[in-house]
């Protein structure tokens, strides 16, 4: 990392890999200079479908809006409708310093959207019945949690265990000086983090709260469910998505990594906005950071078509499928958050799905349950004195995606919790 960052920008990827954004969701951080020249080139569509709800023109220009106005450096989204593209899109560059077009089939990291394979994968096992979701997180994990034998499998992944978030640990994330973001930038971002050390981490604070008594985004759950699906199967919850969920739907452009630092193929890269009005490339960092709470890559086609089969039944049995679209009752006053989903109501109908943020990108998943319409989005944060119009642009572009107009929704974001 070079010096100067602001510490906002980085405390903002910080909540980003803690929360980002949720279905309707969008997280206030964008944008990067020359990124509105970006902007001007013609994002890439597909071909329309005769009487699908998409305006080609208008999701074109509510894409280049992300990045002319919300400050994003790149922007790419795909509509996709009964398992065909109607709208596919790039607007902004892939790298400023070359001037090279995003392009719509392009990589980037999906930060939390991670969460609903491994939240799958769970289900998976649990309806093979090797898991109990019902079941105290200390018949898996002995030791591993002080309150483990009163919080349950469930509770971790609707985020109501009450267990500390620990990307809230300033020794974590500290970005609170020039100084303590330039260590993040120099040696942070490339520390292997195994998941026991992560939970050794947050355990250390005390709970939010009682098992139960109320809702808190916290990745320190995720890193647990992870440790789960390790110790069942024997495997790494990376292998398990991979063998349950990837290679089954022929997700050629996802992956899962450990340590990895780099985004494979064509994609654009992540940036940091400078105090000086530079910028700094985070496109390569150590996943491990986020693990099974954030580490994972895709593309637009790869995470519709993930969403599609989930939601149409072709991952989970109709029992699973519903405990994972049940919204924990504590959820209500922030997100409606079910098991790895979270639900959006808009104007066209609940849509459910996911968000996700890590440092450079911001990502978005949403469809209809039965799996017949699914969007997504990625975007490219950078500019933040453009926060309000980051999440004006996204709220509309999604608006747009989902229902084929602007519906007035309203941005509404998880805690920060950076």
């Amino acid at each position: 990392m070079a010096k100067g960052l602001r510490g906002a920008g980085l405390r903002a990827a910080a909540v980003a890999l803690a929360a980002a954004t949720v279905v309707g969701v969008v997280a206030p951080v964008a944008g990067a200079a020359g990124a509105s020249e970006g902007a001007r080139g013609a994002a890439v569509t597909a071909e329309a479908v005769p009487g699908a709800r998409v305006d080609r023109e208008a999701l074109d220009a509510a894409l280049r809006a992300v990045v002319a106005e919300g400050g994003s450096t790149a922007a790419l989204g795909r509509v996709v409708e009964n398992g065909r593209t109607v709208w596919q899109g790039a607007a902004g560059r892939a790298d400023l310093d070359r001037g090279t077009p995003a392009r719509a089939d392009g990589r980037f990291r999906i930060g939390s959207v991670t969460k609903t394979f491994v939240a799958t994968v769970l289900l998976q096992l649990e309806a093979e019945r090797r898991v109990d979701l019902d079941a105290p997180v200390e018949r898996y994990l002995p030791g591993t949690v002080p309150n483990g034998r009163d919080i349950t499998v469930r509770q971790l992944l609707n985020h109501t265990s009450g267990i500390f978030n620990y990307t809230e640990d300033k020794a974590f994330f500290d970005f609170e000086t020039p100084e303590s973001t330039q260590r993040w930038l120099d040696r942070g971002r490339w520390v292997d983090h195994r998941p026991a050390d992560l939970v050794k981490l947050a355990v250390a604070h005390d709970p939010y709260f009682a098992p139960g008594a109320d809702w808190h985004y916290s990745n320190t759950n995720y890193i647990l469910a992870g440790m789960i699906v390790e110790k069942v199967t024997g495997r790494s919850w990376n292998t398990e998505v991979e063998r349950r969920i990837i290679r089954p739907l022929g997700l050629a452009d996802t992956s899962m990594p450990s340590t990895s630092t780099v985004v494979p193929g064509v994609h654009a890269k992540g940036y940091m906005q400078l105090a000086d009005g530079g910028r700094a490339d985070v496109t390569r960092l150590n996943p491990s950071m986020a693990g099974a709470a954030g580490a994972g890559i895709s593309t637009t086609a790869d995470l519709a078509r993930f969403n599609a089969a989930l939601l149409g039944g072709k991952l989970l049995p109709a029992a699973q499928l519903a405990e994972m679209t049940t919204v924990a009752p504590q959820s209500l006053k922030y997100v409606p958050y079910g098991l790895g989903l979270m639900r959006e109501d808009t104007a066209c109908g609940p849509l459910w799905g996911h968000g996700g943020g890590i440092p450079g990108y911001g990502t978005q998943i949403a469809g209809e349950l039965g799996g017949k319409r699914q969007i997504s989005f990625s975007y490219n944060p950078f500019d933040e004195s453009r926060a309000g119009e980051a999440s004006r642009t996204l709220t509309e572009l999604q608006s747009l995606m989902a229902c084929g107009a602007k519906t007035g929704a309203t941005a509404r974001s998880l805690p920060k919790l950076g």
